[in-house]
């Protein structure tokens, strides 16, 4: 994706707090074994993502899957995606792979890409790996071991899977199931969910994983609480 309009420094401390521009919140699951969950919603002016987000350490695998929402533009300034990926939350890497859909040529177009932060975001060519607005999209990255990574997309509807490994020197400290829009403008996706959400074999919800609203001065959306065992959860869109 393009570079984040905003990443929030967040440290996952243990038993402790982190700071957030002036800003104080608790830490949720301190390392990567199952918890209760407790949702936790923060709303951040400037934070960019909305969903989940678990902290710890050694995270192996997360993965999701969606339907590719039937996207409005409100301007040509819109931008999101969903995706998922290790690292991000806290941390100074992260190794992600998702959707994003476009609206700067005044109407929305889906493009995969996935991308090892800090270096670019890599998009996947349209007319090789197509997506439209109703596919059937499952996403996941995988910890390989050695500074190894494996990304995978998948497109059901439309009959294709993109698989690549990539090596980033990286702390596994959060695994996240994310949409976020960069230039901090959401297009109206209406309302997407994410289902068979899982972390190192285990439901998302198991981890106690943060919950994230993304905010520029007011709710850009809404995450909603975990359902299915801890494995599914929608996003709703509110504004621009």
């Amino acid at each position: 994706m393009r570079k984040f309009l905003t990443r929030v420094p967040v440290t996952a401390v243990a038993v402790a707090a982190f700071t957030v521009p002036g800003i104080v919140l608790p830490v949720g699951a301190a390392t990567a074994t199952a918890a209760s969950f407790r949702p936790v919603h923060y709303n951040i002016n400037g934070y960019n993502w909305g969903g989940y987000a678990a902290q710890g350490s050694n995270f192996t695998s997360v993965s999701a899957t969606w339907t590719e929402a039937n996207a409005t533009c409100n301007s040509r300034n819109d931008l999101y995606a969903p995706w998922v990926g290790i690292d991000g939350y806290g941390s100074s890497t992260v190794e992600q792979t998702g959707v994003a859909t476009d609206c700067s040529t005044g109407r929305p177009v889906h493009q995969a890409w996935y991308e090892m932060y800090p270096a670019n975001p890599v998009y996947l060519s349209t007319s090789s790996y197509p997506v439209s607005a109703g596919d059937h999209i499952t996403a996941s990255v995988t910890y390989a071991g050695s500074s190894t990574y494996t990304l995978k997309l998948n497109d059901s509807s439309r009959g294709w899977t993109y698989t690549t490994t990539k090596t980033l020197s990286s702390r596994r400290a959060s695994a996240e199931v994310i949409i976020e829009s960069p230039t901090g403008a959401y297009p109206n996706f209406g309302t997407l969910n994410f289902t068979s959400a899982t972390v190192n074999g285990s439901s998302l919800g198991s981890f106690g994983p943060v919950a994230l609203d993304p905010s520029n001065g007011a709710y850009e959306a809404r995450t909603s609480t975990l359902g299915s065992g801890g494995t599914s959860f929608s996003e709703t869109y509110l504004r621009e």
